[in-house]
């Protein structure tokens, strides 16, 4: 009995202490977060006076783990639930692991196939670990959307159906396209909507946060709320960010900057995106202060180096995700590689057989995918050997493991040889 009453006051007093959670109301912090990387706010002034009013709102934000990996493209709503945590307001981060399985095609110009239930459990088993990098998890409910979803019926699926025509569901411009182009649109396709859209009723969101490719869904659970009796929620979109190829960052793609990234990668990965982003970057993938990014996007105009910029750019972001230490030790590390023509220090290391074929061995380390890219790399000229002060490139795609030294392959693949001599009889 006495536990059992501990226990009960222990959860009444957590209870009140999250009702009793102050909320800030500073104008120019709310301007801010409702500025900061945001593409459109629907109902912003209404929004702007809930904020202002003191009210502790309930921000949504839902991912389907398509991926394994959450990339820095995904830390953009994430720091904007942030922000809003910084705010006092209650954070629900959801999982979309039943949606996750019909498959979303809001951002698509093909049929996005479905995923089996293994694959999904795969993927988002480290998505709460991901997430922790930006959000005090302690502090955010963390929810899958089957613990709702997988419980409706016809008959409910029925009335959220009809609260919207055919009609709305394909003059969006990517549906439009492949019915104009005569490609398949699934059934499925339409009733993703309404899920995403049940979602907010399930948690009663205030505020949902996603993606500009996300607008039609996020009206979906605007529109479906009164029906649920609840206000309907306001929403806040991000841009789009291109990925270090130029194009839109997507896993598909494999273009992306992932969160999961070692400080290494992570780093030269952002110094080898294209110039044009760096501003977008910092802006929407950091919290360094606007002022000071004002400031380096005047020195980029007036003609100074972007490697500078970028470099800066490199360690905030390896910062946030693996902390000072790291994101300093990453960068020593690409200026002994990159600017002093040298081999990373943590460049893998492998002990190989005298003679062996050069392309087998890079094969077997997992270091080119085949031995027809081995070649196409060495006509390219993009394999070079370090052994003391030499440097060479590797011109002939039948050499063989002469001696220890490193390989550079491409711009950002090292390895480490150290090479077994055989025994004299």
């Amino acid at each position: 009995m006495y536990l059992a009453t501990k226990l009960i006051f222990c959860y009444t007093s957590t209870m009140f202490w999250k009702k009793k959670k102050e909320i800030i109301t500073d104008e120019q912090r709310i301007d801010e977060v409702l500025s900061r990387g945001v593409d459109e706010v629907i109902e912003m002034e209404d929004l702007k006076k809930k904020m202002m009013s003191g009210k502790q709102l309930r921000i949504k934000l839902g991912i389907d783990p398509t991926s394994p990996n959450l990339h820095i493209g995904r830390s953009i709503p994430l720091l904007k639930l942030k922000d809003f945590q910084e705010l006092g307001h209650q954070i629900v981060f959801i999982v979309g692991d039943f949606t996750a399985v019909i498959g979303d095609t809001s951002d698509k110009d093909a049929e996005r196939p479905m995923l089996d239930n293994e694959q999904v459990k795969e993927n988002m088993s480290k998505y709460k670990e991901q997430a922790s990098k930006i959000l005090d998890m302690n502090d955010t409910e963390f929810r899958y959307n089957s613990e709702w979803l997988q419980k409706l019926n016809y008959h409910e699926i029925g009335e959220q159906a009809n609260l919207f025509s055919i009609h709305q569901f394909i003059s969006r411009d990517n549906i439009r396209r492949r019915i104009e182009a005569g490609k398949r649109v699934s059934l499925r396709e339409v009733l993703y909507p309404l899920m995403q859209g049940y979602d907010s009723i399930a948690i009663k969101a205030d505020v949902e946060v996603g993606g500009t490719d996300q607008r039609f869904n996020l009206l979906a659970g605007r529109g479906m709320q009164p029906h649920y009796n609840q206000a309907p929620q306001n929403i806040l979109t991000n841009p789009l960010v291109n990925g270090l190829d130029g194009r839109k960052m997507s896993s598909s793609w494999g273009n992306t900057v992932n969160i999961t990234d070692a400080p290494n990668d992570m780093y030269g990965k952002i110094m080898s995106m294209r110039d044009e982003e760096i501003v977008t970057y910092f802006i929407t993938m950091t919290r360094l202060p606007l002022g000071e990014i004002k400031e380096i996007k005047k020195q980029l105009e007036g003609g100074v180096n972007p490697k500078v910029s970028k470099m800066h750019l490199a360690r905030e972001i390896v910062t946030m995700y693996h902390g000072a230490d790291s994101a300093e030790a990453a960068e020593k590390s690409w200026k002994s590689a990159f600017e002093k023509g040298g081999i990373p220090e943590d460049a893998k290391k492998v002990q190989v057989k005298m003679k062996i074929p050069l392309a087998d061995m890079l094969v077997k380390q997992g270091v080119v995918k085949s031995k027809s890219e081995f070649r196409r790399l060495v006509k390219q000229g993009a394999i070079k050997f370090y052994a003391k002060t030499e440097e060479r490139k590797i011109i002939d795609p039948d050499s063989l493991v002469e001696e220890s030294g490193a390989l550079k392959i491409g711009k950002k693949k090292f390895l480490k040889l150290i090479v077994k001599k055989e025994k004299s009889e």
